[in-house]
């Protein structure tokens, strides 16, 4: 695809390919304006200490830990509750193993046990059937690793009564739950329930400020004060100790006091775009009962085609495989740029 100068032409796309290219919002300009600073690596950044303070209440935790990427919580996580040649179970598609570049075994150095799923949670029998005691031949199963929602699965939510089950599960098995919740405050929303209550059934979460909550950077990873306390060091082992980065809680405090409420809107717009473009009945077809968030898989005949045919028309969009286009939604989408969306559908469908 050809490169293009944001912000300055933002406005000539309708820009799906992802909630990560969302701007800053003039309430987090201004909150970086107005942002107390300290050293956040020597322990004195109080906007930091401010955000992690609201992160870890919004999901009821003791403590949370300001950190630059999803990708980077998660493997801290992996490496704070496991030691190298530890199992772990994930679904087969989970993004820690798809989109992390190989960290679980680089990182922490697990052993990566994987299930298929329908909506992105694997079957409760087929967690038990995996989790088994460490022998002299085999490696102990140590953690689970959840996605909700599930980025591959096109923003399907796994439901609180999957969590809960899978909670006894672990209990009973002596293991433990990572939650790779980039997307988590989408999944509550679609659920109509508050992230504390997902939360409540695993033993650490991670979120993503930087998708539909529209900070520039950063992620919250949250659970008890002793593995924060352990994380923060695999953080700065890892590199991730920032220093005035009260520039950027500031933002997150904003998205986490002001974006949250609005993510259902999305979830309307990616629904109504959905439902228009599978009803055209012009090659690009969805499931619709897969709609369930932010993302919509459309499946086309050569996503790569398609997807260089809309950016003709304006609308960018991503192959996520051969047959696959993924559209999603965020706050810088609105109704007028939702209906050119299926308007350039339509236009490259009847070509």
């Amino acid at each position: 695809m050809a490169k293009r100068g944001f912000p300055a032409d933002a406005e000539k796309w309708v820009d799906l390919r992802s909630d990560t290219v969302t701007r800053p919002t003039p309430a987090m300009y201004q909150a970086m304006m107005e942002a107390d600073l300290g050293d956040d690596v020597l322990g004195d950044e109080p906007t930091v200490a401010r955000l992690e303070r609201l992160a870890a209440e919004m999901v009821g935790k003791e403590a949370a830990l300001f950190v630059p990427s999803g990708t980077m919580g998660n493997q801290i996580a992996l490496a704070v509750h496991c030691r190298p040649g530890d199992a772990v179970l994930f679904e087969e598609e989970a993004h820690m193993l798809y989109y992390e570049v190989g960290a679980p075994g680089a990182i922490a150095g697990v052993v990566s046990w994987t299930l298929p799923s329908e909506d992105g949670g694997p079957a409760v029998e087929d967690l038990a059937r995996h989790c088994r005691p460490a022998s002299l031949h085999t490696p102990g199963t140590k953690l689970i690793c959840l996605e909700n929602s599930h980025n591959r699965k096109g923003g399907t939510v796994i439901s609180l009564a999957k969590h809960r089950a899978y909670r006894a599960l672990a209990d009973e098995r002596g293991v433990k739950i990572h939650l790779d919740g980039a997307r988590v405050f989408n999944a509550a929303a679609a659920m109509g329930v508050e992230v504390r209550e997902i939360a409540a059934t695993v033993d650490t979460v991670n979120f993503c400020l930087s998708k539909g909550l529209r900070s520039p950077v950063g992620s919250l990873l949250c659970g008890s004060g002793a593995f924060i306390e352990e994380a923060r060091i695999w953080r700065k082992r890892l590199g991730g100790g920032m220093r005035q980065s009260g520039l950027l809680a500031a933002c997150g405090i904003v998205s986490l006091t002001q974006e949250v409420s609005r993510l259902a809107e999305d979830h309307a717009r990616a629904r109504r775009v959905a439902e228009a473009v599978h009803n055209l009945g012009l090659g690009a077809n969805v499931e619709l009962d897969r709609v369930q968030t932010n993302i919509v898989l459309i499946h086309v005949d050569d996503s790569a085609k398609w997807a260089s045919a809309l950016e003709a028309q304006g609308v960018l969009a991503i192959p996520f495989s051969a047959t696959t286009l993924r559209l999603v939604f965020h706050a810088d989408i609105d109704d007028a740029q939702a209906d050119r969306a299926v308007q350039a559908f339509a236009k490259v469908g009847r070509s």
